[in-house]
């Protein structure tokens, strides 16, 4: 089976993706194109799909780089290849041809940065509290930083858990609103005292407030797909042991 990979044409031309799990060599509740080492799925099976992504990426396994996501607002400038432990971050940021920056994720929002015109490029892993920490605009900063112009930064949002799927309670609200009391609008009445977040939605509005040029989101839900995306809370509704992560992968 080939590998499911969603592009955006606003971050054209160069080579990104946000995969799919259809086209690896995962079983079980990992079925498909499992690629979190962190996960209990074998080893072997996570690095023949990491290596798969790499070939689809044009680069070679060790140069498919991610981090140990923390849900912070870390970013980590990346000028070659890293041996040993992951740093803890959140998101990357490079100039350097032939690096692929990778992110994790099962429900959170995996979203991809470039300025072509700068050869500025970034990755961030950005779920509720990472969003809320400045994750977002903190990737905007560190490529601005390496030269972009925070004006001509496309980031576009991959396939993330969608306001219907992601019910939360009224204490979840109360922490988003002491923080960011411009939240407000993201949450919708769900039933007795529960509410539904838009994740995305408040993603997008973090990024234009940063001054990114262009933001989007591909309008995939990780929750309401099964067949194409893992989801961690779906996996949590349905009692599975584990629950395998997307990646989400730009190069210049």
């Amino acid at each position: 089976m080939s590998l499911d990979i969603i592009t955006s044409p606003d971050l054209d031309p160069l080579r990104h993706g946000f995969f799919g799990r259809a086209g690896g060599a995962s079983s079980g509740v990992f079925q498909g194109l499992n690629c979190g080492q962190g996960s209990t799925d074998q080893a072997e099976a996570v690095t023949i799909n990491r290596a798969r992504v790499a070939d689809a990426m044009g680069v070679a396994p060790e140069a498919l780089l991610g981090v140990h996501q923390v849900h912070s607002a870390d970013v980590i400038v990346v000028d070659h290849i890293c041996e040993g432990p992951k740093p803890r971050a959140d998101a990357m940021v490079t100039r350097v041809p032939g690096l692929a920056l990778s992110v994790l994720t099962a429900d959170c929002q995996p979203v991809l940065f470039a300025d072509a015109a700068a050869k500025v490029i970034g990755a961030a892993h950005a779920g509720w509290k990472g969003t809320l920490n400045g994750i977002l605009e903190a990737t905007v900063d560190a490529m601005e930083r390496l030269g972009a112009e925070r004006a001509r930064i496309v980031a576009v949002i991959g396939p993330t858990i969608s306001q219907r799927a992601y019910e939360v309670g009224p204490e979840f609200m109360d922490t988003i609103l002491s923080e960011d009391p411009k939240a407000a609008r993201y949450f919708a009445n769900g039933q007795a005292d529960r509410l539904h977040f838009d994740l995305p939605g408040y993603g997008l509005q973090r990024l234009r407030r940063a001054g990114a040029g262009e933001a989007s989101w591909t309008r995939h839900c990780t929750y309401s797909d099964p067949q194409r995306f893992f989801s961690y809370r779906r996996s949590v509704h349905q009692r599975e042991a584990d629950y395998g992560r997307l990646i989400a992968a730009i190069r210049l």
